[in-house]
């Protein structure tokens, strides 16, 4: 008598598992699919903390790693023991700190998909030669997941990827989550907020320039949700502006959706994104968004909000905070849009269906 069989693994390997957009992303398709799939995750840095969004019923283990950066030989063999003893249906990996795993994986032992979700300082305003070839050469034969639209072109023209090999799957949330959040207030004062992880990239310290532009012309407050190296940082600048008594930092929150409910104004000030979750999340939570022009943030809001996406600077950020500030009704004609919005294009469903179809797919086409 044959026992049923196991379900697919899935090989999952991050550079941190910590909280972050592809991580939570990831948490909401592995509880959507519950026992489709069995799944062993790896992270670079031994950072496991968003698997407290992961449901207790998966099958899932976490497995951390002894590799040094700077010997990709000794990495490679090592990783390529793993991928051996496992023999996952498919191998994940997500962004450039895992591009050793595709090197591991030749000559092939398991069918690689390569998720990217955007880039890195390093990478925020130009490609590194170096990583284009790597990247040409190692995911030639890898099916290749982009968020963006930007992204995609960039895989298609400058990695010159095979357009059958390269997805675009845009991200999507539980809408409903973030819609129906009852609206809390602290006090009377205005609330610009934002949530993201507190690294370089999104410098924070930008929008903490912006506020205190703002600051001079309304009575309002900043609220900083999520944590990060940059914490320190930030909060020394904030001191430095003199502006500390109107700052809160949050830290991590799992009941963000009641963050989200407690802004009047949500802000993004990344200097490099592609589909930022959290502008989806604001949308939902009917919010109308001042961001930097990053990535495809200028398409995936309402056209109302359009021209409250501005140019790369603080200076800008202000104004666009300023223009929200300054007009109820403009914020509740645009906040209605973008949920209306968010609601059409990135409902999780279509994320859902379209991972699922991906990951289901035992052979290469």
């Amino acid at each position: 008598m044959s026992g049923k069989p196991l379900p697919q693994l899935l090989l999952s390997v991050f550079s941190t598992f910590g909280v972050g957009g592809p991580q939570v992303r990831f948490a909401a398709i592995a509880n959507h699919f519950g026992d489709r799939f069995r799944h062993v995750i790896l992270a670079m840095d031994g950072d496991f903390a968003c698997s407290e969004r992961l449901s207790s019923n998966l099958n899932v283990d976490f497995w951390p790693l002894s590799h040094r950066k700077g010997q990709s030989l000794a990495n490679r063999r090592m990783f390529r023991q793993i991928l051996a003893i496992t023999q996952p249906a498919a191998l994940v990996t997500y962004n450039w700190g895992t591009i050793e795993w595709a090197m591991a994986n030749v000559p092939r032992l398991a069918r690689h998909v390569h998720v990217e979700d955007g880039f890195g300082p390093e990478e925020a305003t130009r490609q590194l030669r170096r990583r284009v070839w790597a990247r040409r050469i190692l995911l030639r034969d890898s099916d290749v997941v982009v968020p963006s639209r930007q992204l995609e072109k960039l895989a298609l023209e400058v990695w010159r990827l095979r357009t059958r090999r390269v997805h675009y799957i845009a991200n999507g949330i539980d809408c409903a989550r973030f819609a129906n959040a009852p609206h809390t207030r602290q006090d009377d004062r205005l609330v610009i907020g934002t949530v993201a992880a507190l690294r370089e990239e999104k410098n924070l310290i930008r929008l903490l320039d912006a506020f205190r532009m703002v600051r001079e012309n309304f009575e309002c407050r900043l609220v900083i949700c999520g944590d990060g190296e940059e914490r320190e940082k930030l909060v020394q600048h904030a001191a430095t502006l003199g502006i500390s008594r109107d700052v809160t930092f949050a830290g991590h929150r799992s009941d963000v959706e009641n963050v989200y409910a407690s802004f009047d104004v949500f802000a993004l000030s990344s200097d490099t994104e592609q589909m930022p979750t959290s502008v989806i999340e604001a949308m939902a939570a009917r919010l109308p968004i001042a961001s930097t022009n990053v990535g495809d943030v200028r398409t995936m809001v309402a056209a109302q909000n359009r021209r409250f996406v501005v140019p790369v600077d603080a200076r800008s950020l202000a104004q666009a905070l300023g223009g929200l500030l300054s007009d109820e009704p403009l914020r509740r004609e645009i906040g209605a849009a973008n949920q209306a919005h968010a609601l059409n294009e990135f409902s999780d469903d279509k994320m859902f269906a379209a991972y699922g179809a991906l990951f289901a797919a035992a052979a290469p086409p």
